[in-house]
């Protein structure tokens, strides 16, 4: 892997933004006391390459230092919940990235908004959040891939980054194989917060803030769909601080490009909808929706440094499993070489604080076919 490291100025310019990126620049009254970000990773995503530790497939070097972590937030938006982790992530002056599900994205497209317009990155998370991808037939996983990545930039009105995270981290060698062709970075975590299963925001902090020290620092995965995390977040934040951590923040070198046909077919649909709803609300049985976020305004930004900029450009290879089986045999190896990477893969998927009613669940009794797509209801109810 190539490595050019660069810092730049960020040039004086009247940008487009959402009002409630206003409100965070105001909110971040002391930035020398704040969290922040310490610097910026850009990643040159064409060669499909892989990062985090929890995958049995050959993956990229770490890019991160000791001490430093990278937010990332998977599954939303969802406003109750997408809002207070916004604004928490403006009090402290930092930055995250956000892996967003297709269908949430069309759901509040104004909050996909509302995140790119407080500079975060946007990456996605399939089209409908199907649990584990790799079992789909090859086709079908890589429409929910396209399909996901379309949605989300339409929501976004803008180009989006091509950084992709699987539901349940649930990663293959086709797949894989598939996002090096289409130039999607895929982004596995270090540390699982395990916010799915741990209601308790106390909890959560105790959790989170173990696991971070335990491997000091990482790709921490947190939901955005999660009551918890919202009211978690703060203290992890002010924790993190505390104990001299520093936040990176991800963008891509280039933006990606959805499929032109799958983002047509979207947009068809969308508009169709909207006619609907529009002649229901034009015969008086149906008000017309409101926008979520402000109106959008012209805010002329001041000249500011910007962190340093470290530029991760990962040669081209052949996806092998860790163990150096070739990336497209047809099953994944029994463990990671990494143990500790085994062990957090081990317990991001039945971990042991699980309550036994979910344990059980978790055993299959009465857990969907891990093929069915996550609606609505499901992705509020807790599954990766």
């Amino acid at each position: 892997m190539n490595h050019r490291f660069s810092v730049a100025l960020a040039a004086a310019a009247v940008i487009i933004v959402q009002a409630g990126s206003a409100v965070a620049d105001e909110a971040c009254k002391d930035p020398g006391h704040a969290l922040g970000v310490s610097r910026i990773v850009e990643i040159d995503a064409k060669t499909g390459p892989l990062f985090g530790a929890i995958t049995k497939y050959e993956k990229e070097p770490r890019f991160l230092g000791p001490k430093e972590v990278v937010l990332t937030f998977d599954d939303g938006p969802l406003p109750k919940h997408t809002k207070p982790i916004l604004d928490a992530l403006d009090k402290f002056c930092t930055k995250a990235t956000f892996f967003s599900v297709g269908q949430m994205a069309q759901a509040y497209p104004d909050w996909v908004k509302e995140v790119m317009g407080r500079g975060h990155t946007m990456g996605t998370h399939t089209w409908s959040h199907p649990m584990n991808l790799r079992a789909l037939p090859l086709e079908k996983a890589e429409d929910q891939i396209e399909r996901g990545f379309a949605a989300v930039s339409l929501a976004a009105g803008q180009p989006i980054a091509p950084f992709f995270r699987f539901p349940g981290l649930s990663d293959s060698g086709p797949l894989l194989d598939y996002m090096q062709k289409r130039g999607i970075a895929a982004f596995t975590v270090d540390v699982v917060s395990n916010d799915s299963y741990i209601g308790s925001p106390s909890r959560l902090v105790a959790r989170t803030i173990a696991q971070v020290e335990h491997h000091n620092g990482g790709i921490v995965l947190f939901h955005d769909i999660k009551a918890s995390t919202a009211a978690a977040l703060p203290t992890i934040l002010t924790e993190l601080k505390k104990r001299g951590y520093k936040v990176v923040h991800l963008r891509a070198k280039a933006p990606f490009e959805p499929l032109p046909a799958i983002t047509a077919e979207l947009e068809a649909k969308r508009a169709a909808a909207e006619e609907k709803k529009s002649k229901k609300a034009d015969a008086g049985g149906e008000k017309k929706l409101v926008p979520f976020y402000a109106a959008v305004a012209v805010s002329t930004l001041e000249e500011k440094s910007e962190p340093e900029v470290t530029m991760v450009e990962p040669e081209a290879k052949e996806r092998v499993h860790a163990g150096g089986t070739h990336a497209l045999a047809s099953t994944p190896v029994a463990a990671a070489s990494d143990p500790v990477a085994a062990t957090n893969a081990a317990d991001a998927v039945v971990p042991a604080a699980t309550p036994k009613k979910l344990r059980k669940h978790a055993r299959g009794k009465h857990q969907k076919s891990p093929t069915d797509p996550l609606s609505l209801s499901d992705a509020v109810g807790g599954r990766w």
